[in-house]
């Protein structure tokens, strides 16, 4: 299974085609709906978040709220469209000497994708580098949970961290639930009212803050993923999709970087085995993976995410016609967006994950993965 998507922040539309869904998975728009206005929500959010209102229009390889195997097109309208379409219209008539951007932003693609693509409009960058594309990864990754669901597996994603306010790691998978009710996102009802007081100074002062987000995932059996080549371990190829989102500068599984500090007898999860339980971790210092591998524990990743490079105060950087010293371009721009970039990364854990499956059981319509799915954990309570 892969997707692509396409679409400028401010074109008509973001789009993405899914090929490779099994048939048979029921798709209901109001899940995918409900997983976009989380994206839009979080405390510190910009004007943007104003303007759109996100809602998904299928347009193809779903009938009467079903995949029918062929590839699914979803396709999410940007509103501001109406603004720009004199500008970034794809005709030879556009505007294109209006909003022209020469003073990259530094921390941002528009420099380097300039110089890359030998674009003299950093416009032509900074538009299709913008975070507003996450907006339909989320519908993709919506699709995914779907049919993660059909399998019993539950995804939750909250956020750890926004600068120096941080919660305790690992808290109880029931506690997860309560990041709904935060502006920020935050399971730890204290700390979430020490992140809204941290962006709301960094706000007031023009600047942006960055932080940490955490994807916690039950219900994943023994087995996904693979030790024998790079490109099939799991948490490689969970690592390279939140990198790649916008402004994810590092990924940690389990431990992750509390482990290079640590002795060994304090980071392996040492095995068990009960007549009842069978083979089982009373720990889960690995997060879910070995040898990119599941090994039946909670799946446990985390991603940090950098401050947003538009700044209401802008950096220093240079005019690209005369290379005199100015201060950066400023485009509308939030205070903090980890809380929706958690709803990203949960996105991105759950179609990574659905590949996996897809991978591992085959099967081109539902009914047949659901029965592999069984077989498979029938031979996992006989090992």
């Amino acid at each position: 299974m892969r997707f692509l998507t396409a679409g400028e922040s401010h074109g008509p539309a973001l789009t993405a085609i899914i090929e490779g869904l099994p048939a048979k998975l029921p798709v209901d728009v109001g899940i995918i709906d409900s997983m976009l206005a989380r994206r839009q929500g979080g405390h510190g959010r910009g004007g943007r978040m104003q303007i759109e209102t996100d809602r998904v229009e299928i347009t193809a390889g779903v009938r009467g709220g079903f995949t029918l195997g062929s590839p699914v097109c979803l396709n999410i309208k940007n509103k501001d469209w109406k603004n720009w379409q004199g500008i970034m219209s794809a005709a030879a008539e556009a505007d294109t000497e209006k909003r022209v951007v020469r003073r990259p932003r530094p921390g941002h693609a528009d420099l380097s994708g300039s110089i890359k693509y030998g674009h003299k409009d950093m416009r032509n960058v900074l538009e299709r580098s913008s975070a507003r594309e996450t907006a339909v990864r989320v519908a993709v990754g919506a699709v995914a949970e779907q049919l993660l669901g059909e399998l019993e597996i539950e995804l939750a994603a909250h956020v750890v961290r926004v600068g120096e306010a941080a919660a305790e790691k690992l808290l109880p998978w029931e506690q997860l639930s309560a990041a709904a009710a935060s502006p920020v996102y935050c399971a730890d009802p204290h700390v979430s009212s020490q992140m809204v007081t941290a962006i709301d100074r960094a706000g007031a002062q023009g600047d942006t803050l960055g932080g940490v987000f955490e994807v916690r995932v039950k219900g994943l059996p023994v087995g996904l993923g693979s030790h024998v080549h790079w490109d099939r371990r799991l948490d490689g190829m969970l690592a390279q999709g939140l990198m790649s989102i916008q402004a994810i500068k590092g990924v940690e599984i389990g431990l992750g970087f509390e482990s290079a500090m640590l002795p060994g007898s304090q980071v392996h999860d040492e095995i068990f085995h009960g007549p009842k339980r069978g083979i089982f971790r009373e720990t889960n210092g690995a997060g879910g993976i070995e040898g990119g591998i599941t090994n039946g524990e909670e799946l446990v990743v985390r991603a940090a995410m950098k401050p947003i490079p538009t700044l209401m105060q802008p950096l220093r950087s240079i005019n690209m016609d005369t290379k005199a010293a100015e201060d950066a371009a400023v485009e509308r721009s939030d205070a903090c967006a980890v809380p929706a970039a958690s709803v990203v990364g949960e996105a991105v854990v759950a179609f990574t994950l659905a590949q996996s499956i897809l991978e591992h059981f085959g099967g081109d319509d539902l009914e047949t993965i659901k029965q592999r799915w069984q077989e498979w954990q029938q031979y996992l309570k006989s090992v």
